[in-house]
């Protein structure tokens, strides 16, 4: 078992990293100690071009919940700037790297995709508002995956290509939004690789999160 994570500087990619390296050979791109930079494809296409295939498993844990300014609570507060933002990062960013990854996925064997999402990006699971940017951001990024999906089904049968809300995970990240329910990254990490390992073919374009049960779109 081959994996790539993109992203393994952070909190969950660093444990990601180390989870899969536990169980075969596993590489990590970041933009701290490779120089990857999801908002340009430049960057994304020379880094993912210098790896050699295949990759049974490549993971997306790259993401911000904000630039800075934190989440829009109102509409009062969006910025156009600040939303091409989120956009750039959480949407864009891995709908890129699966565009040039996809080379390095075995199209003769399961071949595993995941893009780490969040729940705050489920539009049927919205009851609260707010949070404007990061929200539609991840609705985007699942939409691009599930989308994406169908269309990788066709030259890769026995791929899964899903995105994947870790929970609540005690990270910088999270740092600012106190929750008594925090997972340590490696608890995020163990039941990440655990729901993808799990999934198949009949799964692929879904929403899982980190215990395995769907996330309404």
């Amino acid at each position: 078992m081959r994996s790539l994570v993109i992203g393994a500087s952070g909190g969950i990619g660093a444990a990601l990293l180390a989870a899969a390296a536990g169980q075969g050979e596993a590489v990590g791109l970041s933009r701290s100690a490779d120089g990857l930079d999801l908002t340009d494809e430049a960057s994304v296409a020379r880094l993912l071009g210098g790896l050699e295939g295949p990759f049974e498993r490549v993971i997306v844990a790259t993401g911000a919940l904000h630039g800075g300014q934190g989440p829009e609570k109102t509409l009062r507060a969006l910025e156009a700037p600040a939303m091409a933002a989120q956009f750039a990062l959480n949407a864009i960013g891995p709908a890129l790297v699966l565009k040039h990854a996809l080379r390095l996925m075995p199209r003769d064997r399961p071949a595993r995709f995941a893009a780490l999402s969040a729940r705050v990006g489920s539009i049927g699971d919205n009851a609260l508002g707010g949070w404007y940017s990061y929200r539609a951001a991840k609705a985007a990024l699942n939409q691009l995956v599930h989308t994406a999906a169908i269309e990788i089904t066709r030259s890769h049968p026995q791929s899964v290509v899903v995105c994947l809300h870790p929970g609540t995970v005690a990270t910088r990240f999270t740092a600012d939004y106190p929750d008594r329910s925090k997972l340590s990254p490696e608890q995020a990490a163990t039941g990440l690789l655990s729901v993808l390992d799990g999934l198949g073919p009949e799964d692929s374009g879904g929403f899982f999160d980190v215990q395995g049960k769907r996330v309404p779109w």
